[in-house]
């Protein structure tokens, strides 16, 4: 308990810990770094205006939102592109831009357990099933691709969903955006913009021979020295936020210089001292976040209900797709304290796993059922460690933006997406389609 002696002791001792090891805080402004530059050169407005030239208008959200799932892909730094880009792209569309932050929000967060690729989370959580499964059945085992049919049809279907919510429901709440709109501009980009872009492609292309070199040869710098994987927890994975800054840095940069938007390296090192001016009031959110996770974890709070919730359904004695439905509700429910899919699903694989094993249920529906209950709620609990940074997305368009305002758009994705996404399991376990390979 906080109360006590020795929580208090740890209120009062923990505070700068918490806050340094709260890694949002170096995510973002690592990420700025290459963002400014890439803001600042012209390059994203640049590449937004060519997206929309090359898009039909109709076509921008469900592109937005497919490319929001699948970016889950490059983990947690889907977060810091995808997100923003929504919004910068609905603005360049004389479109409300928390209507494309919403939509952006949605997609990284509500769906990030899913995707068209296997992913470095697909390994971890297919291992721990694997574990789970060994308590009951040594011989039984399910692969990496345990889920991708399921995860195939769900991103196509979590495309179209919130794509749908956001032209129906979002969009005409917010009305007509009454902040500064983008000034008008001709729909072909000029010469200079083309060649920025072409410099981008160069430089982005000379990044890609770079890093190939420190990543495909067998032993190279950035592979994991002890088992030479690519994939999983090598230096490359588990720094691809450095990649992703370093991208938007030399692609910025190079932009600037093919056209003519930055002329020396003070005009590179202005842009990134503009993206990190406006931090404070983000940071100081940080801060308190950081503290309330912090007192979460310490009192393991979310691990003893998530124990008690699972006792609840054991002695409910009801069939095993009840038992599954039940499962994704009480994922739902714990997801609002214990946002980390890795930390939840080492909880509830042991126990869930072999419960549903014993009653004959394919541990892949298990593993897809923690799929469905782990992801909409990221999108609305201010426990999750990024919820801090789309407030401060939100305040670059409104400056009164705050929680509620994000947990008001993101209310009717969650409630949808909760709905609907639990009776497309519902189908496919009743018509016995296969979850995967």
């Amino acid at each position: 308990s906080l109360l006590t002696a020795e929580g208090i002791r740890f209120i009062y001792s923990s505070l700068i810990p918490n806050f340094m090891g709260f890694t949002a805080v170096g995510l973002m402004i690592v990420a700025l770094v290459g963002a400014g530059v890439a803001e600042g050169s012209g390059l994203v407005q640049a590449l937004i205006r060519k997206l929309v030239v090359v898009s039909p208008s109709w076509a921008m959200t469900y592109i937005l939102a497919f490319v929001g799932i699948v970016a889950s892909i490059a983990a947690d730094a889907a977060y810091l592109v995808l997100i923003p880009l929504g919004g910068t792209a609905f603005l360049s569309l004389r479109r409300h831009p928390l209507a494309g932050l919403a939509l952006g929000f949605a997609a990284v967060a509500g769906a990030f357990t899913v995707n068209m690729l296997i992913k470095p989370l697909d390994a971890v959580l297919v291992e721990f099933t694997n574990e789970a499964i060994r308590l009951v059945d040594p011989n039984q085992t399910i692969g990496l691709t345990s889920n991708l049919w399921f995860s195939i049809a769900s991103v196509i279907f979590l495309t179209l969903l919130i794509a749908f919510i956001t032209e129906r429901l979002i969009e005409p709440r917010l009305g007509e955006y009454q902040g500064e709109k983008p000034a008008e501009e001709g729909a072909e980009l000029s010469a200079d913009e083309a060649r920025g872009l072409k410099y981008a492609a160069l430089g982005l292309l000379a990044l890609l021979v770079v890093f190939g070199l420190l990543t495909l040869p067998p032993g190279a710098a950035l592979r994991d020295p002890d088992t030479g994987d690519l994939i999983g927890t090598s230096p490359f994975m588990t720094g691809l936020i450095t990649l992703i800054m370093v991208m938007f840095l030399v692609t910025g940069a190079a932009y600037g210089v093919g056209a003519r938007t930055m002329k020396s390296a003070t005009d590179i090192i202005k842009a990134i001292e503009k993206a990190l001016a406006g931090m404070g009031s983000l940071i100081f959110l940080f801060l308190i976040i950081s503290q309330f996770v912090a007192y979460f974890n310490y009192t393991n709070m979310g691990t003893i209900m998530a124990l008690k919730m699972s006792d609840g359904l054991k002695a409910a004695n009801i069939g095993p797709f009840w038992l599954l439905i039940g499962f994704i509700v009480v994922v739902l429910i714990l997801d609002f304290l214990i946002t980390g899919s890795i930390a939840k699903w080492a909880i509830f694989a042991p126990v869930f796993v072999p419960l549903l094993v014993k009653l004959s249920v394919d541990p892949a529906a298990v593993l897809a059922a923690y799929r469905i209950g782990d992801s909409p709620i990221n999108a609305i609990t201010p426990l999750n460690a990024y919820f801090a940074l789309v407030v401060g997305f939100a305040q670059k368009y409104d400056k009164a933006a705050g929680v509620g305002t994000i947990v008001s758009l993101m209310l009717p994705y969650v409630a949808i997406m909760i709905a609907l996404w639990t009776l497309l399991f519902a189908v496919w376990y009743a018509l016995g389609l296969p979850w995967g390979l």
